[in-house]
């Protein structure tokens, strides 16, 4: 009973996690497109909310799920032997839902239409490519930091995320279940249903290849350590 009860506790913080994220994407969005026609500055807006969250909700769910709030970084983490197998169908199950139930609460909180899709044009090998490249340093940084301090991870997270919004084309999704999320979002934020599959699918594959280089990359490096 007690495993049963610290597996729900952890399937909670994921979907609760993702929420928020989720809520912190989209509503920082809205609200930056209410205060400005800068396009920069409400990226800026949008950025700085997004990364600031994410770094209070890694040091908050962490102790009790890992704070993944990502089905690439779930299995990156499962190839690497930190989650087991038994844990990925439920804890993606849990990023998904928490990622649209956070959409839906953000339209609630801005009087908006509850259900509805996203318009925004985001496609292309260039957006493709941008968003295996995102979520490639994503979870490299995880994993590099997560075997070196553990602490770190919630501040190197927010950092790279802050960054990635800006050196990437597709302003750094790199989360399968955030992009489901905002196509379903008419809104700054927001991806056409359309365009979803392939963002998701590029960050699948960025998330494998992080995988398998950061288990030799630092694999290697804590070995030389140990000498």
């Amino acid at each position: 009973m007690k495993s049963a009860h610290i597996e729900l506790r952890a399937i909670a913080a994921e979907a609760l996690g993702t929420g928020f994220l989720v809520a912190g994407v989209i509503g920082s969005g809205i609200m930056a497109s209410y205060l400005t026609n800068d396009g920069a500055l409400a990226l800026l807006c949008n950025t700085l909310a997004t990364a600031a969250l994410l770094v209070v909700l890694i040091m908050l769910f962490a102790p009790i799920s890992g704070a993944h709030f990502n089905p690439a970084v779930t299995m990156a983490l499962a190839m690497n032997g930190v989650v087991p197998v038994s844990q990925i169908a439920p804890y993606i199950a849990a990023q998904l839902v928490g990622g649209v139930c956070g959409t839906l609460a953000t339209h609630l909180m801005f009087g908006m239409k509850i259900f509805a899709y996203g318009m925004t044009i985001r496609t292309g090998a260039n957006q493709w490519l941008a968003e295996s490249i995102a979520t490639f340093g994503l979870v490299l940084t995880i994993l590099g930091c997560a075997r070196r301090d553990a602490s770190s991870v919630a501040s190197a997270v927010g950092l790279y995320i802050g960054a990635a919004y800006w050196f990437t084309a597709s302003t750094s999704f790199a989360n399968p279940a955030v992009t489901l999320a905002r196509a379903l979002t008419p809104t700054y934020a927001g991806i056409r249903p359309q365009d979803a599959p392939f963002f998701m699918a590029a960050q699948i594959v960025g998330a494998v290849a992080a995988a398998l280089l950061g288990r030799k990359l630092f694999d290697s490096l804590q070995a030389s350590a140990a000498k």
